[in-house]
This record gives C-alpha cells, structure tokens and sequence, in this order.
C-alpha cells in the first residue's frame, strides 16, 4: 500500500542503464507499473539547465530519476560555514530534491535538476564511509542523511535506512541519524542496530505544518512514529526548525512542547535542536509565487544577515529560541536543547554561555572530530 502511494507521487521515472543491477532499479521495476518507467542512456530533460522557473521546480517533484552518482557523497553540514556555531554534524547525501513541498524549503534556492534524483549506487557511499573509519572511527562523528534529500520520505522503495544501520552497526563510536518530515519507519524497526542510530524529525506546531509543509505528515503522525522507533531501541531527536514567526507563534509553540513532553522524556531524546527561518535572498520571489503571500514565510519581516541568508532580526530569533529553551527546562530540566545554524553571538545572548563551554552539549562541538576527519586521506 505504501509503495502504491509514493508510486502515485511521480508523473514519470527515468531509470538510468547503469542503475538497472541495482537492487532499487530492481525494485521499482518489480513494485511500480511499468508504463511509468523510461530506461535511459543519458540524463534526461538535458535542455532545461540553470535556475528553474516556479513551475518548472513544482514539475521537478513529480518526476524520478535513478542513477548513480559520481561524487563524494560525505561532507560537512552547511552549519559549518565562518561566523556560525557548528555542532560537527557531517552528512551523507544519497539524492536530491524532496516529495514533500515545504513553503520554505532551501532546496528553491539550490536545486537547478529538473527531477527528484535518488543515487543508486548506495554501496559507493559505504564504501566511502568505510575508508573514512579506518581513519576517524574512534571519533564521535555524527552522520546525517537528510540534507539535500528527506532521509525515509521514500525509503519504503529504497530500504537504503536497513543497509545503513546494517553498516552503522560497524563504526560502534559513530551516530547514524535519519532526518524526516514523513511517518515511515515501519520498513527498518526489526533490522538490528547497536544503539547507535537517531531517528529524528523535524516538527513544527500543528497549524504551521498544515500552513507551510504540504504533503508532509501530521505532527501526531511524526510523534507516533517517533514512539514507534523507540519502542525498538532507537535513539530520537526532535529539530523545531524553521521556527516561524506568526502572531499566534507563542501559544502554538507552547503547544508544540506540550505534545512533546507528553509523550517522551529527556531521557528519550539526546538532544533538541532550534533553528529560525532563513532563506536566500532570490528565494523570496520563489516563495510568494508557489505560495502567495498569505504564507507566513512571506509575511514575516527579514533582514540580510552576515552569511548572505535572509533571517528574523537576532532580537527576534533570541526571543523565540530562550522562549522554548525555557518551556522545555521548565517542563524538565534536564532536556539538552541547541542552536542551528546560529552565531556565537546568538548562543551567548540566548543560553549565557558558549556552546563550546556548555558541559551539557560540549560533546557535540568537540573540536577534535572535525580535526580527526580533516586529517583523514
């Protein structure tokens, strides 16, 4: 039922030739109706390059391509540029574009493929994980795969979650985290892990959700499967990011922790991230075309801040973040709560102290992972 679904959500599928041994070319074919898939010799829609129109980034969710990628699938999270805070988060990136269609997503600003891309050759970016192990794998690095691509959207066609925790049950000392807007989970529960994998979702309040992120799960939906995946031992994250600014932002974000707390423990959750809206200045004209300006990413006022990226005013930003920081202490204390790609600056006026002198969360800004990895051949 699942995969007739996601089937449902593309137009058409191109499979390039070299994929088709691969056990996902394998599986569309088995899985999906076949009037729908196109073997291909080279990328199609070739013709359409540089920045995509509005209509032409909406077409891009609605059709699949399957190929291998000839790049370096790991790097560093954009949160590692000069000027912010970053938390040595590293990610793994294994496609490009989403299903789901978020009001603010960055991708409008990034993607300039006319297709939702999903790379093939899984077993390359293991083997690139791998060698970086043998270097670094006494280190504590974080992987993430949902940067450029939600990490389990369409992993009930992938299965890539399985031979992921299959591998990370390899690198003992290292965190595998899966990132998503979607409820599927059911496709990995039983595959054994070593307690090292994160389960994560992004949330929002429930009215932002239906406002901004179409197409994606409700937030019971996300908290359900949440409570499904720590049933079975898996560790849980929860990023409240984009925060956005609304008139009734209190009262929803009050609620938000609400549903939160009630249903995990601190001890549940490692840690929780905040982040605010941020965008490229060229998005905005994106933005209000696809969405209009009843949106409340296109009704909220931003400024160009020192990294290009156009955000809520620091005094905004701070009143919002120490505002659920405080909810969540206040409810318990012991909930580890960080910034996302904010400055120093932000975290000192927001917590009172640097994240690299907080003893509570200095394990995720361990200057020595980075160091290790950079040394890595």
């Amino acid at each position: 039922m699942v995969l007739t679904q996601l089937s449902e959500k593309f137009d058409r599928v191109f499979v390039h030739r070299d994929s088709l041994p691969s056990p996902l070319a394998q599986r569309l074919m088995d899985e999906w109706p076949r009037e729908k898939i196109t073997v291909v010799d080279e990328k199609p829609l070739a013709d359409l390059s540089g920045e995509l129109s509005p209509v032409e980034f909406s077409r891009s969710k609605r059709l699949l391509y399957v190929a291998p990628y000839a790049g370096q699938f790991f790097k560093r999270c954009p949160g590692s540029q000069p000027g912010l805070a970053c938390c040595n988060y590293f990610v793994l990136n294994l496609g490009l574009q989403c299903d789901m269609n978020c009001s603010y997503c960055y991708l409008q600003s990034f993607i300039n493929t006319p297709m939702l891309t999903i790379y093939s050759n899984l077993d390359a970016a293991l083997a690139e994980l791998k060698d970086l192990h043998r270097s670094a794998g006494d280190q504590h690095v974080r992987v993430g795969t949902g940067e450029t691509i939600d990490s389990l959207s369409l992993d009930p066609l992938t299965l890539y979650s399985r031979q992921l925790i299959a591998s990370f049950r390899d690198f003992p000392k290292w965190t595998l985290e899966f990132k998503t807007k979607s409820a599927h989970v059911e496709q990995f529960l039983d595959e054994p892990h070593a307690g090292n994998v994160v389960c994560s979702w992004s949330v929002n309040p429930q009215n932002v959700i239906e406002h901004e992120e179409h197409g994606t799960a409700s937030l019971d939906e996300r908290l359900r499967a949440a409570q499904a995946c720590l049933a079975r031992g898996f560790k849980l994250a929860f990023h409240v990011d984009p925060m956005i600014w609304h008139h009734e932002w209190r009262d929803s974000y009050s609620a938000l922790i609400d549903a939160i707390c009630a249903r995990f423990t601190p001890l549940d959750v490692p840690y929780l991230s905040l982040g605010s809206l941020r965008f490229q200045p060229e998005q905005r004209a994106m933005m209000r075309e696809r969405f209009g300006l009843k949106s409340y990413v296109t009704q909220g006022e931003t400024f160009a801040s020192a990294d290009g990226k156009q955000r809520y005013d620091q005094s905004t930003r701070q009143e919002m973040f120490k505002f659920v920081m405080e909810e969540f202490k206040r409810r318990d204390p012991r909930w580890r709560v960080v910034l996302c790609m904010e400055t120093p600056e932000t975290w000192l006026k927001t917590a009172g102290q640097s994240p690299f002198r907080d003893g509570r969360i200095q394990d995720l800004f361990n200057r020595d992972v980075l160091a290790a990895v950079n040394a890595a051949p």
